[in-house]
């Protein structure tokens, strides 16, 4: 039973962030650029609970982005965020909740190989080779929004992830 309550909280997480990404933050733009709130949740849930967790958070959001978000290749964006996924979720035993530190450069880095991923398989394999423009006008924008809006949003995770870890372990000390 605590297990589908995380799995439905996981899910209600993803698609509000997935709404608030295709919705308000168009309005929020700056200079065109919107933060990539997907990749917060894929790379949090990554370290704070491992790598197949990541892994699969990771697909679902991809997966999302590649139905509703209008990609071209379904899977597309399914194996770039689970590959995240599975890369943060290396780095759950140096996390602690109260360093902040850690998931914010966590967060950047994975946004940072997010975009160098969509350059390479987007951009430059359509013959596009104006890297430097990419990487001025559109990757370090998106790198830096999206860090700002991970200090809120990371910390609203945290919050849902402890509580329902409190209640994993309440519920587990109950049987035993």
């Amino acid at each position: 039973m605590k297990k589908l309550k995380r799995i439905l909280v996981c899910a209600v997480i993803i698609i509000i962030c997935f709404l608030l990404e295709t919705t308000v933050f168009r309005y929020l733009a700056i200079a065109s650029i919107i933060p990539n709130l997907l990749i917060v949740i894929t790379s949090a849930f990554g370290f704070m609970r491992g790598k197949k967790e990541g892994l699969l958070i990771g697909f679902f959001c991809g997966l999302l982005k590649d139905i509703l978000g209008g990609g071209d290749l379904l899977g597309f964006y399914a194996l770039i965020y689970m590959m995240i996924g599975y890369c943060n979720g290396f780095f759950r035993r140096l996390f602690y909740d109260e360093d902040i530190k850690l998931p914010i450069a966590l967060i950047a880095a994975s946004e940072f190989v997010y975009s160098l991923i969509i350059y390479g398989c987007l951009f430059m394999l359509k013959s596009d080779f104006q890297f430097g423009y990419y990487l001025g006008h559109i990757i370090m924008p998106e790198l830096v929004y999206t860090t700002l809006i991970t200090l809120g949003l990371y910390q609203i995770i945290l919050h849902i992830n402890r509580r329902l870890e409190e209640e994993e372990k309440r519920s587990a000390s109950k049987f035993v």
